[in-house]
């Protein structure tokens, strides 16, 4: 577990936009972390299933993974309607898409997800900074987390 001294945490107010990554310090975060190197299984114009293209990637072999997925059941169903696909509902989902990202993540590499919650994409990373987005009284904060993969295996 890693002490909160360890962790770098900021709290910046911007104002809400549906593509994430345009939100200024999101963009400042993402540049400063990785320079834009990492893979987004989530594109704004959703084309292809998540999970399906990131089982065709190989283990450990990905720098780091922008996990921006749709936050709520909701907006979920509407990415799958906008692809032609049916999602059958099951909240297993996100957990198979953490799965995913922790076996193609190379050891050293880093997960910045995105999302409502601050928990850990899986066992073998550690957390290094959040991000907390203030977007106003009546919207949600954007919790943005930086996790370094500090394990080459999952049971390890």
């Amino acid at each position: 577990m890693t002490s909160l001294q360890q962790i770098q945490v900021e709290h910046i107010f911007a104002m809400p936009n549906k593509r994430t990554f345009q939100i200024k310090p999101i963009h400042e975060l993402i540049t400063k972390e990785n320079g834009w190197l990492f893979i987004d299984p989530f594109p704004f114009d959703y084309k292809l299933e998540a999970l399906e293209y990131l089982k065709s990637l190989q283990d450990n072999s990905v720098d780091g993974v922008l996990f921006d997925p749709p936050y709520s059941p909701r907006q979920l169903k509407e990415c799958y309607d906008s692809i032609g696909q049916s999602w059958d509902g099951r909240n297993t989902i996100w957990s198979q898409w953490e799965a995913e990202i922790t076996r193609i993540i190379k050891p050293g590499g880093k997960c910045i997800k995105f999302g409502w919650n601050s928990h850990l994409v899986g066992k073998g990373f550690e957390l290094t900074r959040i991000l907390l987005i203030c977007h106003g009284s009546h919207h949600n904060d954007t919790i943005v987390t930086v996790q370094k993969k500090v394990n080459q295996t999952l049971d390890k």
